[in-house]
Order: structure tokens, then sequence, then C-alpha cells
């Protein structure tokens, strides 16, 4: 609630606002319908269940998971934090675009309007 509080103060009057967010079930709550009502230039589009494969903040933490969870052996939770930040700086000192591009159209997720267009 803070973020779209956050988001909706710093943009200006009257500009359409879109979010992409995952599934999770706090982005669907009661609450964030009734802020969504009360601003109607906000709009929240999901990703498909169990997609995460598009959700970028998965992929990182796979990432971290791969790179450095798995292949360490921590000696404290604060020798845990410690490699987990040298991990993150190296990455930022490195850090490049994601040329990310799906080729694999047989498997590509059809919509509704999808289906209204293309008569399938």
């Amino acid at each position: 609630m803070a973020f779209l509080g956050q988001i909706v103060a710093l943009e200006a009057k009257g500009r359409e606002i879109h979010i992409i967010a995952d599934n999770l079930s706090a982005h669907k709550t009661k609450r964030v319908a009734q802020f969504l009502a009360e601003h109607p230039k906000l709009h929240l589009h999901f990703t498909p269940t169990y997609s995460s494969w598009l959700n970028q903040v998965e992929l990182w933490f796979a990432r971290i998971e791969r790179d450095v969870v798995a292949r360490e052996v921590f000696t404290s939770v604060k020798d845990l934090a410690r490699k987990l930040m040298r991990y993150i700086r190296h990455h930022n000192q490195h850090a490049a675009p994601i040329k990310w591009a799906y080729r694999d159209f047989s498997h590509r997720i059809i919509t509704n309007f999808d289906s209204a267009v293309t008569g399938n």
C-alpha cells in the first residue's frame, strides 16, 4: 500500500500508471482493490500463475541461490550476509542490461483477446 501511495504521489496528476506484479495474494487484497477504485488511472497487471521466469526478481533470487548459497559454506549469519553483499557489489560493478527474448512460440500463452482477434 505504501508503494502504491508513493507511485501515485510522484506521478503527474491524470497520468496513466501501469504496474506489472506477480500473483501474490497481497497484491489482490480488499485494501488494494479499494485503492485502485480511488485511483482509476492506476492499473495493476498480473503475470500468469506459475510463470516465475517472467519475474525479474525471481530470476535474481535464483541467480543468488545458484552462485552464492548453493556453492558456499557459511559459518554464521554474518558470514552469509558478508558473502551476499560481496556478490551483489561485484554484480553491480559488472552489471549489464538483460537481453531477454521469447523465441518458443509453441508455448505462448493465449489470452482471450488473442483468441478473439485470431478466431482460435
